[in-house]
């Protein structure tokens, strides 16, 4: 359910209202009376860091305290999780509309809070008969001292942005086949303004995409290119920036089977690149950023049967270049790869890919941040680094040192699709990089993109990771 962000001339006349401090002091200027400002600032004066509240007769009060961090991007950080408990706690009370005071020195933290509040909002109920529970939480009302209307449809636009992802990757395969994502895209094109072209599988096997091709081999359906376009009338770039997205729509492993069968219980999640990059569009179409993008996603799923492709396989790429297949279970860069080569025709400024690629990523830094590498400027580093920070969408960069080339030369071809049991998450950059000839960095989200539990205003399953960074990115560009 959307959370509307409103605003209001006085926070006051609400019965719920919830006011943000960072500093105990800022307590006496709220106007309380004598004994709630008291309360307050005992409560205070023996916790740090949690909300004080008083529940009366159907109203109640919140005085959340942000702890100052010393970079103000963690408190920030701090804003949006508050955002996120006092949207639970107003479900919680079945209550429908409340009111937002900033009474810190930190301006950020409005909006901040606003955003956490939206993006806890969401739910995937599309399959729920029983056991149903609906949100009451409809409407945040937000002191005009504290922001302004601008800001508050931003957040509301990348919110829906976000959810609309979510919504993506929570689809199981028995509603999300690779044909039917790009029918979603087709419809989230048609309804926010960009272009999307669908290449169905007789396109893809003229195009001579082997990658696609072969991991499609064991699927009772056929893949699908679906090509993204946002160009406003004054980009701000004269070459655009490319977008690509992993859209494995479920994935078995292949003949290399995955295995345990609980290993397969998130599968449905592989696509969560492919709805990245979608999240992305929809963001900037809806916010209008003067920015020409493309996006590109090859989709499919990855099964062992009919005939799918197998270990030892040697596989000619849209490039030209041969892959030794030693693994199945690697079939996201195969796809990816195609992609990357199709991208080069755009002569692009610049090239992001998103996908769900390798278990190493998520073993080496969980589900706190992602894994990135690439060939992109230091310059263009440093902002991706900057909006991640904004964001909380954290980035850990990792070395694209030529040894680990070296681990996925082939005997029999020209590369292998795996460099053995060490460094996994990087030979797989080094294997897209071979498809590459223009600055691009690779973002590795297998441990951001799903989560098995509940992680404040991120929710459980279905992230969107990627989708608020990059338009931190794309509007800074």
């Amino acid at each position: 359910m959307k959370l509307e962000l409103a605003i209001c001339k006085d926070y006051t006349k609400y019965s719920h209202t919830v006011v943000l401090i960072t500093a105990d002091t800022q307590i006496a200027a709220l106007g309380l009376d004598k004994a709630d400002a008291d309360a307050a600032k005992s409560f205070y004066s023996q916790k740090a860091g949690q909300t004080w509240q008083r529940l009366a007769q159907g109203k109640s009060l919140s005085i959340v305290k942000v702890e100052p961090a010393k970079e103000t991007y963690k408190t920030v950080e701090a804003a949006r999780k508050a955002g996120f408990s006092t949207n639970r706690f107003y479900n919680s009370q079945k209550v429908k509309e409340a009111a937002l005071f900033n009474a810190a020195d930190v301006a950020e933290l409005t909006t901040a809070f606003a955003e956490g509040a939206a993006l806890s909002n969401y739910d995937f109920t599309k399959y729920k008969t029983i056991n149903k529970k609906e949100r009451t939480f409809a409407t945040l009302h937000i002191d005009s001292r504290s922001t302004n209307k601008a800001a508050l449809d931003e957040i509301s636009k990348i919110a829906e942005a976000n959810f609309f992802a979510r919504d993506l990757v929570n689809e199981p395969l028995s509603y999300l086949t690779a044909q039917q994502l790009s029918n979603e895209i087709k419809k989230a094109g048609s309804k926010n303004g960009f272009k999307v072209t669908v290449f169905d599988k007789k396109k893809i096997t003229a195009l001579k995409m082997g990658g696609l091709l072969a991991v499609n081999r064991g699927s009772i359906d056929p893949p699908t290119f679906t090509i993204l376009e946002y160009k406003p009338a004054k980009a701000k770039n004269k070459k655009p920036i490319v977008l690509v997205g992993k859209g494995i729509v479920y994935d078995t492993g292949g003949l290399s089977l995955k295995p345990t069968p609980n290993s397969m219980d998130m599968m449905k999640c592989d696509m969560g690149g492919a709805a990245t990059v979608t999240g992305i569009f929809v963001a900037a179409a809806k916010l209008k950023l003067p920015i020409h993008l493309v996006g590109l996603i090859p989709a499919t799923d990855n099964r062992p049967g009919q005939k799918a492709y197998v270990p030892g396989d040697v596989v000619q790429m849209m490039s030209g270049l041969n892959v030794e297949v030693l693994n199945t279970d690697a079939e996201g860069r195969m796809v990816l790869a195609d992609a990357l080569h199709y991208a080069k025709q755009y002569k692009p400024e610049l090239v992001f890919d998103f996908a769900t690629l390798t278990g190493s990523a998520k073993a080496a830094v969980g589900s706190v941040a992602s894994a990135y590498m690439g060939n992109a400027s230091e310059a263009i580093k440093g902002k991706l680094v900057q909006s991640a920070n904004n964001t909380y969408e954290r980035l850990v960069e990792f070395p694209m040192w030529e040894e680990y080339g070296e681990m996925i030369l082939s005997d029999v071809a020209d590369i292998k699709n795996v460099g053995g049991p060490e460094a996994g998450m990087v030979t797989a950059g080094k294997f897209l990089e071979y498809f590459t000839d223009y600055p691009w960095m690779h973002f590795d989200i297998a441990g951001t993109a799903y989560l098995m539990r509940e992680d404040s205003y991120r929710g459980k399953y279905g992230t969107a990771v990627g989708v608020r960074m990059v338009i931190d990115f794309l509007k800074n560009y």
